[in-house]
């Protein structure tokens, strides 16, 4: 149970420095097509570290990872099953999820700064409630 919450804090962490680096969704449509598409990486990263969160926590309690083609998208499903996370958080954790699918199979010039503004707005409410989800799922063991 130690090793779950210090390896889960762990990426807390990492996911707040990732926030912390986010801008304003006020300031996107000054950004260059350089910097949209660090946007980009850190919106993928954000996601990586829910994911990550999500596959420790499914380890730690003895269930098998999905996989094939569409594993990640059956790993936020699996979560939402088990209780791990709530309905509400699995939707909106889904934008997340096609925006990363988006973000690995297109090109940078294909980004677009208002669909990315979007992901920003709620970002720390979706990232708060999951992170409250979590702790409260990690309490439960």
């Amino acid at each position: 149970m130690a090793k779950l919450h210090e390896q889960v804090e762990a990426e807390f962490e990492n996911i707040e420095r990732t926030l912390a680096d986010i801008p304003d969704s006020d300031s996107l449509s000054n950004l260059s097509r350089l910097e949209l598409a660090g946007l980009a990486t850190l919106l993928n990263n954000f996601y990586n570290g829910i994911e990550n969160i999500l596959k420790t926590v499914m380890t730690t309690k003895g269930m098998n990872l999905p996989d094939g083609p569409s594993w990640h998208r059956d790993l936020l499903n699996a979560a939402k099953s088990l209780n791990i996370i709530s309905e509400s958080s699995a939707g909106k954790l889904k934008q997340y999820l096609a925006f990363r699918h988006f973000y690995i199979h297109s090109y940078s010039f294909d980004l677009d700064a208002e669909q990315m503004e979007n992901l920003i707005k709620d970002i720390l409410i979706v990232y708060d409630r999951f992170k409250d989800e979590i702790q409260k799922t990690i309490r439960r063991f």
